[in-house]
């Protein structure tokens, strides 16, 4: 004789369970903000930049990058398609992490920063140091800025002509544009309010991990820069050369209460 009484609590037992994997899920893939980001992953040795997680990996051969790259893909097991990326040279291994359908940095990737970090630690290796005192060439991104007074006029060429795309979900008339091999720096599109043809119209971001802002200015510094602007310093500062072309040194710090999450550009 069938227990419908135990049929039934099973069938409401299972449909808690899908309700608390769903839960769960819907947890993982949560968009962190960028100041949880970085918070999750700090003491671990990985920088968050621009919705990423990043960190580097010092090796001596292609082989042991090679082994720290199957060590890293197999930490992330099923979710490595869809969130790790890694770059493998005879001297490092570049790793970055965020869901590659949102473009954007989740708690499922801080904890695949976490499963990483010790299957290295496994094999013998870690995460390189952050700031250039430490480690030559630290983790970082490139991104180049457009000024423009047409933004959806313009932007089709730029698409056209670098072979890019848009970013996943981010394909308005102004949002910026993407390498789709993940290569080259991404492209965004500054608003000018008139004409300013004495002024260079494309310039260079390069975002660092926060801890190495300061040195970095100090360096651009000492080696001829000029700071233009620290007003929305930690967010950015614009240092120029003596020729009074820009870049700006960005970080993430201070731009959670600005709200939204732009995708490219921060």
């Amino acid at each position: 004789m069938i227990d419908q009484h135990a049929t039934a609590a099973e069938a409401g037992d299972e449909r808690l369970t899908e309700a608390a994997d769903e839960r769960l899920t819907r947890t993982a893939d949560e968009r962190l903000t960028r100041t949880a980001a970085s918070q999750a992953v700090e003491s671990i040795g990985w920088r968050y930049l621009l919705g990423t997680l990043a960190a580097s990996v010092a090796v001596s051969s292609l082989g042991q990058a090679a082994s720290v790259a199957v060590a890293a893909n197999a930490a992330c097991g099923e979710h490595a398609d869809g969130h790790l990326r890694m770059d493998l040279r005879p001297d490092r291994v570049e790793l970055s992490l965020m869901d590659r359908q949102v473009a954007w940095a989740t708690r499922r990737d801080t904890e695949l920063a976490g499963a990483i970090t010790t299957a290295l630690a496994a094999i013998g290796a870690t995460v390189a140091p952050p700031v250039t005192a430490d480690y030559p060439r630290p983790v970082q991104m490139l991104e180049l800025a457009i000024d423009a007074m047409d933004i959806a006029a313009i932007r089709p060429f730029w698409k056209a002509v670098l072979g890019y795309a848009d970013e996943p979900g981010h394909d308005g008339p102004e949002d910026a544009i993407v390498d789709p091999a993940g290569q080259l720096p991404a492209v965004w599109f500054q608003q000018m309010d008139k004409p300013r043809p004495q002024r260079n119209r494309i310039h260079f971001d390069i975002t660092v991990a926060h801890d190495e802002a300061e040195p970095r200015i100090l360096a651009t510094l000492q080696a001829g820069g000029v700071l233009v602007s620290d007003a929305e310093a930690r967010s950015f500062w614009i240092l120029a050369d003596a020729e009074g072309n820009e870049v700006c040194v960005c970080t993430w710090q201070d731009r959670d209460n600005r709200g939204g999450q732009p995708p490219a550009t921060e």
